[in-house]
């Protein structure tokens, strides 16, 4: 049902027909979209109903959770209010509520309502602005102590507070993490294990997605002290899983008994449930763990697993007895987001699978090595046109293994023949071949021997580490005379967004001669063992490309536009154009300059929600099409959130799915178009106009348009204005302006509007952002 449309002014026209807000990777700290920062406990076992705590910030009016896949359904019970300064009587109420909680778990039966004697307002001192008003500021309102009941206050509510209060003297308080919520979360007994996204949804959209994990193990979550008391500490019966948080200085330790020869598989997901930290040192939650003894003595420690820096610690217990595990942050850090889930027991964990995938269309199978497995061969699935990486685990009785990836590529394979440790021992391959090999033992050098004639192009492509393989893989290209041609260490590959360390190696050579060739496999660090495995591509280039779209979450007022950003992953030389377009997507969704040009590998383009609000957060699909030698080839976008890692890197991290919510408008806006949609030429030196249309009349003379982000040398000169539209006039500098540059450029609209702490003499004034215009394609080319 379209919004109620409201009579307003020509100035109101525009605001209504641009204020679309800044999208970017993630929700600014002082924008409008609300931003999720954890939620503890990041999963739950089938068959259960939890409480969890979800905080962020921008929470004001969050009503809706959305989870991925099916078979988990939860609900915001409500806004949890900031009560740190609870007065002593109430905080010695607290704890003796939650110490009898914890004595008697069932007694928990305060029913989760919207609306209880909590008064569940955020803790916000701000009033919301008008929705279709962005010049409007919030009216600064006084804080007023929140009205709690603890008797009120669920199991979950009551943790979350004490441990605040608890560790409040030695952390800053994190306006990201200030604003909370209590969900209430339940799991289907069917409902599939593994990885889900968890989003919040409001009046004002969509939250970024953090993972939400689905198991079959028992669950507890750990108890911190009570008033400088620690819990009763209870001998744990495996196998578990536990939940925790890391709080400042934090060691969470717990007790549990096993017997000798018992092969413990303990699995920390901590930097796996939220990959990047923007505000911290390396950039996620260092999580590490330790054994001890009865008598406290310690049997083993691990802070990581190979490159991944989630530990996991493989351990046969050599008594019966009692043993501890430990578990903190390597640097002694923590806070709220600092969540793990940890698994113990004596469950099935696989350490490598050789070979490391499959041929499309044909029958493959990997021997599996590990811990408790059963089977020592797995089948992996490899179906016609399922090229690229995929993943499966292995099972033994109810309990699954972790995740293991494999490549799936429609080259025939070989396997490396030992010995081939030099040239006059290379094994020869005919190309295009993909082969399976091992660098085994430390310091094993694989070489190989291709034959090629002049001018030919020769490509040999690494992949180990993107498939969890240790192999810090080094690759070199020497011709019959000695002579090396080429060498690699590390590509570049932005695609593996959790590889802080791409260790895999890429070459492409053109041969100068025709002749034999050899192309040598090594491991850069001279490590080497069985679960070194590879696999080398030996082939002539295959141009190809990938996608990723960010961010993963689109708010967008009904009938505007948003910008987004898609990222280009080239390959073997693909250098074309890459047309954008969405594939069964709602009717109203329009994507404006939505041709990557050749060359490009970073285009930001504008989509155009329909004119009616939705219910519902709305899965949008987007793919790729491009012409490479005689044919289409066409690649699905993959959304990805664009992460910072500790203050400064970047990577582009996959998202399950792409939603976009259609927010509603007091009135639906007039339609913005460009009188013409093809690239505007923008000559060196010289000038170019664009007219912009719209059934309003003067309202963009009150309104500052200036280009977002624009390339080097392109700048807006002039805004001429007339009674249907304006005329944008764009220049291209005769010094910086790249001849044959294409690209779109952004127009974002700008109003000024009062301070909130303006007076009649100072005047101060911000400029506001209140949207933008369709994406103008353009070509810079010569006079």
């Amino acid at each position: 049902m379209s919004a109620p449309r409201i009579a307003r002014s020509p100035r109101w026209r525009l605001l209504a027909a641009l204020a679309a807000l800044a999208v970017g990777a993630q929700a600014a700290p002082n924008g409008r979209e609300p931003h999720l920062g954890y939620v503890y406990p990041a999963g739950g076992k089938q068959g259960i109903t939890l409480h969890a705590i979800a905080a962020g910030q921008q929470f004001r009016g969050v009503s809706e959770v959305y989870i991925t896949g099916s078979g988990v359904h939860a609900t915001v019970s409500r806004p949890v209010p900031n009560i740190r300064n609870l007065e002593r009587d109430q905080l010695l109420e607290a704890r003796k509520r939650l110490l009898a909680l914890r004595q008697n778990p069932r007694a928990d039966s305060t029913p989760i309502k919207p609306e209880s004697k909590l008064r569940g307002e955020l803790p916000a001192t701000q009033t919301p602005r008008k929705r279709d008003d962005p010049t409007s500021k919030p009216a600064t309102q006084p804080s007023a102590p929140p009205e709690v009941d603890v008797d009120a206050l669920s199991l979950r509510e009551l943790e979350y507070y004490l441990g605040a209060i608890r560790s409040r003297d030695k952390r800053q308080v994190n306006p990201q993490l200030a604003q909370v919520v209590l969900l209430e979360i339940t799991i289907d007994a069917n409902a599939a294990p593994g990885d889900r996204e968890l989003r919040l949804g409001g009046p004002t959209g969509l939250t970024n997605p953090l993972r939400f994990q689905v198991g079959g193990l028992p669950e507890i979550s750990e108890q911190e002290p009570i008033g400088g008391e620690a819990p009763t500490a209870s001998t744990l019966s495996l196998p578990l899983l536990i939940n925790g948080q890391i709080m400042p200085g934090d060691v969470d330790k717990f007790r549990f008994q096993a017997k000798r020869g018992q092969r413990l598989v303990i699995d920390v997901q901590a930097r796996r449930l939220i990959p990047y930290l923007a505000d911290a040192v390396p950039g996620w939650f260092q999580a590490t763990v330790a054994l001890y003894d009865a008598a406290g003595a310690e049997l083993a420690f691990v802070d990581d697993y190979r490159f991944n820096p989630d530990p996991v610690l493989l351990y046969e217990v050599p008594d019966d007895g009692e043993y501890r595990l430990e578990l903190r942050d390597a640097l002694y850090r923590g806070r709220e987001d600092f969540v793990y889930r940890v698994s113990v027991g004596e469950l099935p964990f696989v350490t490598q699978i050789f070979p490391l995938g499959g041929q499309a269309g044909s029958a493959a199978t990997a021997g599996v090595f590990g811990w408790n497995l059963r089977r020592e061969r797995i089948q992996l699935e490899a179906p016609a046109g399922a090229e690229g990486i995929r993943s499966t685990f292995a099972q033994r009785g109810k309990w699954r293994s972790n995740e293991f990836l494999y490549a799936v590529d429609t080259l025939p394979a070989r396997f490396e023949s030992e010995p081939n440790d030099d040239r006059e021992h290379a094994q020869r391959i005919a190309p295009p071949r993909m082969v399976n090999g091992r660098i085994d033992p430390p310091d094993d050098v694989d070489v190989y021997q291709v034959a090629g004639r002049a001018g030919e192009e020769l490509v040999a492509e690494v992949s180990a580490r993107r498939l969890n393989s240790p192999l810090d893989s080094r690759l070199s290209i020497t011709a019959a005379a000695g002579k090396v041609l080429a060498w690699n260490d590390d590509m570049d590959a932005p695609a593996t967004g959790l590889l802080t360390h791409n260790a895999d190696s890429y070459l492409r050579v053109k041969l100068p001669a025709t002749g034999v060739y050899y192309v040598k496999v090594a491991d850069a660090q001279q490590h080497g063992g069985p679960e070194y495995g590879y696999r080398l591509r030996l082939s002539a280039p295959r141009p190809d490309f990938e996608l990723r779209l960010a961010p993963s979450c689109i708010n967008v007022p009904a009938g505007r536009v948003v910008p987004v950003c898609v990222y280009v992953l080239r390959k073997d030389g693909f250098n074309g154009d890459i047309d954008l377009a969405l594939t069964n997507a709602p009717a109203g969704f329009i994507l404006h300059g939505a041709r990557i040009p050749g060359g490009c590998d970073r285009l930001r383009f504008t989509i155009a929600a329909p004119r009616d609000p939705s219910e519902h957060p709305l899965t949008l699909e987007l793919e790729g099409r491009a012409e490479i030698g005689h044919r289409t080839v066409t690649r699905a976008v993959i959304p990805a959130a664009d992460m910072m890692q500790a203050f400064s890197y970047r990577h582009l991290v996959p998202s399950q799915e792409l939603l976009a919510t259609v927010l509603p408008t007091k009135q639906t806006p007039p339609v913005i178009t460009l009188a013409d949609a093809s690239p505007v030429r923008i000559p060196v030196g010289g000038t170019a106009e664009v007219r912009v249309n719209t059934p309003a009349r003067n309202w963009l003379r009150k309104i500052e348009l200036t280009l977002s982000e624009p390339p080097a040398g392109v700048t807006l000169v002039r805004v001429d204005h007339a009674p249907d539209g304006v005329t944008l006039v764009l220049k291209a500098d005769q010094e910086t302006a790249p001849p044959g540059l294409r690209d779109n450029l952004i127009v974002e609209g700008f109003m000024a509007a009062a301070r909130p702490e303006a007076d009649a003499q100072t005047k101060r004034t911000a400029r506001v952002s209140v949207g933008f215009l369709p994406a103008i394609p353009f070509e810079i080319v010569r006079p």
